[in-house]
């Protein structure tokens, strides 16, 4: 049975009391915890390596640590990200350039044991992800360009929401979709309505004074 998960994006938070600030969200209702890792080339800016989701880790508590890699080459990365803890990875299409290296990283994160989602640009169609889906445990929509925090949501993310829930569902497979970029209580609503059932907030939840009335107040939408 669906449910809807809030995933704070740790990329917003205070990183001069990061495990005060993960272990604050491990006492909300969130199920994941976002951890957006860039490495300056497929993006342009860089964020943090394995050692950090190593240092949170023991903050998480039982959340999913979500781990999304904009990075040109994920394979590489994948051992050491699972070792420090991360239970999902999801990577982008756009990172290899044919379908048999997408496949191949795929059943490579699956191996080293964790979960696998792959994620899309606001560029890309997502009819490109069909072909993975039966693959796939999370089908990640941003409707930001992947990069930076706090950009303004792209309302063209709503139809590639819509289709990806129209597919899954008539796969019948259990698959998260997920949607970063700009999310707060009124585009959390436009993309719930759509079909998302995951969604990744930053700026919206970290650097105000109640992490829990911001997450529930999202988490209500699904009863809404």
């Amino acid at each position: 049975m669906r449910e809807l998960i809030v995933a704070p994006s740790i990329l917003s938070a205070d990183f001069s009391c990061i495990e005060a600030e993960v272990e604050k969200i491990s006492r909300t209702p969130s199920r994941f915890i976002h951890l957006d890792v860039m490495d300056g080339k497929f993006v342009p800016n860089t964020t943090f390596g394995p050692e950090l989701v190593k240092r949170i880790a023991p903050y998480c508590g039982s959340m999913v640590k979500d781990t999304h890699l904009m990075v040109a080459n994920p394979h590489e990365m994948v051992e050491d990200f699972i070792a420090a803890g991360s239970d999902l990875i999801t990577f982008h299409y756009e990172s290899y350039n044919d379908d048999e290296a997408r496949l191949s990283c795929i059943r490579h994160i699956k191996k080293a044991g964790a979960k696998v989602g792959m994620s899309i640009k606001p560029n890309t169609a997502p009819e490109v992800l069909l072909p993975f889906f039966k693959e796939l445990d999370l089908v990640l929509i941003m409707s930001v360009e992947p990069g930076k925090g706090g950009q303004k949501f792209m309302e063209n993310s709503l139809q590639k929401i819509a289709f990806c829930r129209k597919n899954i569902d008539e796969l019948g497979k259990d698959i998260y979709l997920e949607v970063d970029g700009g999310i707060n209580q009124e585009t959390a609503k436009l993309v719930v309505e759509a079909g998302a059932d995951v969604l990744v907030a930053g700026s919206y939840i970290f650097g105000h004074g109640d992490y829990q009335l911001r997450i529930q107040g999202m988490l209500d939408l699904w009863a809404a």
